[in-house]
């Protein structure tokens, strides 16, 4: 079998292969290009209102008391939750809980500047598999990731061999073979 038919055979029974698990993956990609765009995805970061010249003086306890009395959040104990993202630059501190409602905290004033859902994390979890299941993740979204590779090999191929073909005949045409 020549390589040619070998690799076209491939990149042929390859592709419905990785159709459905790649088409949410790109679907939730493009969702993820967008997260800094689309309010939607992702809340925009705030800034506080108090210029930031130095650390502040707010503890991580009372930050912690503050982010707790909001009840969209869910939260009854410090280790609940998913993340604290502290942005020093802007004056605020995010604290992202497990039902994915965000939480942008003044640092100076304890003063919640934002309440919002936050939908690209789950956007994430979709995009790698880890949403579906573990397993999902590591034997159907892996191998889609290594058999898409594979046809992005057998692609190059299968676009450059007509030209490299048209090249060596030419090049036997003109006696320099």
């Amino acid at each position: 079998m020549k390589i040619g038919k070998l690799l076209r055979d491939i990149h042929h029974w390859a592709s419905p292969l990785v159709m459905l698990p790649l088409g949410v993956i790109i679907v939730a990609g493009l969702f993820l290009m967008l997260k800094k765009d689309v309010d939607w995805i992702q809340p925009p970061t705030q800034r506080s209102a108090i210029e930031v010249t130095g650390p502040p003086d707010t503890s991580l306890a009372e930050l912690y008391a503050a982010a707790a009395a909001i009840e969209e959040l869910e939260i009854s104990a410090w280790d609940e939750f998913d993340r604290i993202d502290i942005r020093s630059d802007r004056g605020i501190a995010k604290f992202i809980a497990p039902n994915r409602w965000e939480a942008q905290i003044d640092l100076t004033t304890l003063e919640v500047l934002s309440l919002q859902y936050r939908r690209s994390d789950l956007f994430e979890q979709i995009h790698d598999g880890s949403f579906f299941a573990d397993w999902v993740k590591t034997f159907i979204f892996l191998p889609v990731g290594v058999i898409l590779l594979v046809l992005w090999a057998t692609g190059i191929w299968l676009f450059i061999e007509p030209y490299w073909k048209r090249w060596q005949r030419k090049r036997k045409r003109t006696g320099r073979a």
